[in-house]
């Protein structure tokens, strides 16, 4: 038994309850009756759908949201949170799928954030004994990060360790034993950082709960005690890992058997020819003349570590670079790289890894945000038509199946891996798109979403557009890749093809990634 052992008979108090909790929003039920509880020294996994309500949830765990009906227990008494202080006051810490952490500020800082302590004296940062605390918690995750850095100058990777360290700081500011939230904490961060990770949660479960919510259902089985499945707000079954397996926990997540492969396999059609993209001698601060090619209808991906110069890559030929050198051309024209309006003219187009801060306004509705690359599309003359736009961004809600009230209802209500959707369908609408670049198109995404972004990317290239792809798993550049170029330290090591049915071994990639 992974998790704490009790007497026969004898029940266990839960650190933490959900009692009947209901949330609604305009048009949707987040959370419907929601019951489960978090047991003390155990991880319990949640998973779910986009839209299943494990966003709610958490933000409801951590006062952001008040439920409309129910109620929480914290040690078996009733609370009712009133934001992120009051519930680190009561020991419950979070750390958020989208990064919470101050940019312009130093690490040590954003760890110590409200909580100095004994490193603020008159009124003054006592800096040296503000980074011997911050590192304290630095070494519990063996980041090697500098706890005097300045945090916008670390990698998203490294800013989601920090975001660990913060909330492990939880440990030292509350006599209660702490309830730790993490919300996808790992979906950036390679095996390495992983295992590190997993080390840390089994070892605060010392003296900790631990909810783990994460769409890597191995991952959910490996680290959990229990695991709640969620769907349409409501516990729809509670299981025991090893006494499950993923499949069977992907069938109770979407409710359904699944009838085709994962990735579409079958649909993965030969490339043309003809050559959409060239690229030679590329420059950038990373990436050193970086030449290859991407036919019409193939889709390439692009292995490599953490600063490998692959992100670096994919923002460069979106002109999202200042100072790139080098020759691009496609369907035999030049294309200039000074600036996202060259790429998008040229019929170029961009998911970005980090949705939040690039990805959406998230001031702007559902319908703005899907129709701003393209608005000329929309438009009757010099005026925007209003009523062509509704029918388009309806037609793609329909078509991605993005959970959210309407068109107009605001992006920043839906949850994250529904607006990833949007941000895919910006580009889809457009009928001139040549090249597709996409970076993590799956990050936060759910296994059921995965397989339908999966099935437009196979849909896309057998259309005819050339396709860049990024990805946060080796196995998902090799399933929907046509080719797989490999980059090291800024340069490409190794291309390899990777046809359907004759996919390359992941250690001949490993050998020349790393």
């Amino acid at each position: 038994m992974n998790g704490p052992e009790a007497a026969v008979g004898a029940p266990v108090l839960p650190v933490l309850a959900v009692r009947g909790v209901t949330k609604r929003y305009p048009g949707v039920v987040a959370l419907d009756g929601m019951e489960l509880e978090v047991r003390p020294h155990e991880v319990v996994g949640l998973i779910g759908e986009n839209g299943a309500g494990k966003s709610t949830l958490l933000k409801t765990l951590v006062g952001l949201a008040q439920p409309d009906e129910g109620h929480l227990e914290v040690r078996g008494e009733r609370v009712r949170l009133r934001g992120v202080a009051h519930a680190a006051s009561v020991g419950i810490g979070m750390v958020f799928q989208e990064q919470s952490l101050v940019p312009n500020i130093t690490v040590a800082e954003n760890i110590l954030l409200g909580a100095e302590g004994a490193a603020v004296r008159g009124g003054l940062f006592r800096w040296r004994r503000m980074a011997a605390l911050a590192q304290v918690q630095l070494d519990k995750i063996g980041s090697s990060v500098s706890p005097l850095a300045r945090t916008d100058s670390l990698t998203f990777a490294e800013r989601q360790m920090v975001e660990v360290a913060k909330v492990l700081a939880l440990e030292e500011r509350t006599a209660h034993e702490p309830v730790v939230l993490l919300d996808e904490p790992t979906s950036v961060l390679e095996r390495e950082e992983v295992e590190t990770l997993f080390r840390q949660v089994r070892r605060l479960r010392e003296r900790a709960s631990v909810v783990f919510v994460s769409h890597r259902l191995d991952e959910v089985l490996e680290i959990s005690d229990r695991v709640y499945v969620l769907r349409n707000g409501r516990v729809v079954a509670e299981v025991v890992p090893g006494e499950v397996d993923a499949t069977a926990l992907h069938h109770l997540l979407i409710g359904r058997e699944s009838t085709h492969s994962h990735y579409h396999d079958e649909a993965q059609a030969d490339p043309a020819e003809g050559v959409r993209l060239r690229v030679r001698d590329l420059e950038t601060t990373r990436c050193r003349k970086v030449s290859f090619e991407v036919r019409a209808g193939e889709v390439l991906g692009v292995a490599g570590v953490q600063g490998s110069g692959r992100e670096e890559l994919c923002r460069a030929l979106f002109g999202a670079l200042p100072g790139t050198r080098g020759q691009v051309t496609l369907d035999g024209r030049p294309v200039r790289l000074d600036s996202p309006r060259s790429a998008v003219l040229a019929g170029i187009g961009y998911v970005p890894s980090e949705r939040r801060t690039e990805g959406v306004v998230g001031a702007m509705s559902v319908r703005e945000n899907l129709s701003m690359a393209h608005v000329g599309a929309v438009c009757r003359g010099p005026l925007l038509d209003g009523h062509r736009e509704r029918e388009l961004v309806d037609t793609w809600i329909r078509r991605l199946a993005i959970r959210t009230p309407s068109g107009d209802s605001a992006i920043g209500g839906l949850s994250g891996g529904n607006q990833q959707k949007v941000v895919l369908a910006r580009w889809l609408v457009s009928p001139d798109l040549r090249l597709l670049i996409l970076d993590h198109p799956t990050r936060g995404l759910d296994v059921g979403a995965k397989s339908e972004v999966y099935e437009l990317i196979r849909e896309l290239a057998a259309s005819g557009c050339a396709v860049l792809l990024l990805s946060d798993t080796l196995e998902e550049v090799l399933a929907m890749s046509h080719r797989v170029l490999v980059m090291k330290d800024g340069e490409i090591t190794g291309c390899l093809d990777a046809a359907r049915g004759a996919k390359p071994d992941p250690v001949a990639i490993m050998e020349v990634m790393v």
